[in-house]
């Protein structure tokens, strides 16, 4: 969808939500990037903001408290963020599946760059060793899934220095185009240090077929047929 508002994507998914609760529509699958957007999680602690909110606002960072599970983490421009709205009962879908699904796409997405990465028991999301590259951030309301999932792709991770990622204190954020830097320096492909990052709708691609794929093996076959995911 390109860079939408963080308000406005939240606005979509809302109207989104009210119709799977309703029966109505389809479960869909929304790909963007944000302007500079905190987002925290709806028992997140004040202790993980290294600055206060007006602090935020004057860099050019917006504050958004949400209905999602998890703590602070950041959105930007040159980063991917993927908000799978799915009626989880009517497909008989447990929680932790589609937590799974979404773990396992952006582990996907990451193999898809030459990039090994994992999950992490009690801190959800995607790892490579200590540095933390994709983000993982639900809520379930009437049996419908939305919020969902982040992956750093572009080099720009300063505002992650501004917090503690997912709440964890000293953790380092890292993202596809940095360990690919890094993968070129271990090599001695220095001439492919700063190559572009790959672009956001590909990646995105990555993590919607990856999704789409695990989901629908978690779902009651008695329901699989009428249950259709669509990549907008």
């Amino acid at each position: 969808m390109g860079r939408v508002a963080y308000d406005d994507a939240h606005l979509l998914q809302r109207q989104l939500v009210a119709e799977r609760i309703e029966g109505r529509g389809i479960d869909t699958l929304l790909a963007l990037e944000h302007d500079p957007v905190l987002t925290l999680g709806r028992n997140a602690s004040p202790e993980h903001l290294h600055l206060t909110e007006a602090e935020y606002v004057a860099r050019g960072i917006a504050v958004r408290h949400v209905e999602r599970g998890g703590e602070v983490t950041y959105h930007g421009p040159g980063h991917l963020v993927v908000y799978p709205i799915i009626a989880l009962r009517a497909g008989g879908i447990t929680l932790r599946e589609h937590i799974r699904a979404l773990e396992g796409s952006l582990i996907d997405a990451c193999a898809a760059y030459g990039i090994t990465a994992e999950r992490r028991d009690g801190a959800p999301g995607c790892w490579i060793g200590e540095r933390k590259i994709g983000a993982v951030g639900v809520r379930v309301e009437q049996g419908v899934a939305w919020h969902g999932l982040a992956l750093n792709v572009g080099r720009d991770l300063d505002a992650f220095d501004l917090i503690n990622p997912c709440g964890h204190a000293g953790v380092v954020s890292t993202s596809i185009a940095a360990e690919r830097d890094w993968q070129a320096v271990a090599a001695g492909r220095r001439d492919s240090v700063g190559a572009p990052p790959p672009p956001l709708a590909e990646v995105a691609l990555h993590v919607a077929r990856s999704y789409a794929t695990a989901i629908s093996a978690y779902v009651d076959p008695a329901t699989l047929s009428a249950m259709e995911i669509k990549v907008r």
